[in-house]
């Protein structure tokens, strides 16, 4: 038997003071979700968003832009494995402002570092799921699956933004 669900898929890009941000998203089940969000080191031109939740995603994003403290409110696809859904609760749970080192999480859960980084680069939203408040116990430590490059200065805007470091 096949699905006769439609799966439509619109994608944003918006400035943000690192680059941009791609936003994704797509009508599942007949409700509208948000399945990504891609950070970009750089963005040449914006796109306009195409639906209201997008657009509310973009009010968001921006508002955090302006304040950290602002929250995020907006319906995401459930992604990801049992375990990186529970390393993400535990992150969603770090305030703003502070940090954790990927051990202090894994001592948390009862997992490995390792493991907690894997499921960090794993992500389907980043900002929203601030990954970047975690960091190793000899420094900032990786950002999106990357030991260096543009995805760490970005980390790095974002902690210096929530007054983190």
């Amino acid at each position: 038997m096949r699905s006769t669900l439609k799966i439509h898929v619109e994608y944003c890009l918006i400035r943000a003071p690192f680059g941009g941000l791609g936003i994704r998203t797509e009508m599942i089940d007949e409700s509208l979700m948000i399945t990504q969000v891609q950070y970009l080191s750089h963005l040449d031109q914006p796109s306009r968003p195409l639906n209201e939740l997008a657009k509310n995603a973009k009010e968001q994003i921006e508002s955090y832009f302006d304040n950290p403290n602002s929250r995020f409110d907006l319906p995401i696809k459930n992604q990801g494995s049992v375990f990186q859904q529970n390393v993400w609760a535990k992150i969603e749970s770090i305030p703003v402002g502070k940090t954790m080192t990927y051990g202090e999480l894994a001592n948390q859960i009862k997992s490995a570092p390792r493991a907690v980084g894997g499921a960090c680069a794993s992500n389907h939203y980043p900002l929203i799921i601030p990954c970047h408040r975690v960091l190793s116990k000899s420094g900032i430590g990786g950002f999106m699956g990357e030991a260096k490059g543009p995805y760490l200065r970005i980390k790095q805007w974002l902690l210096k933004h929530e007054h983190a470091i």
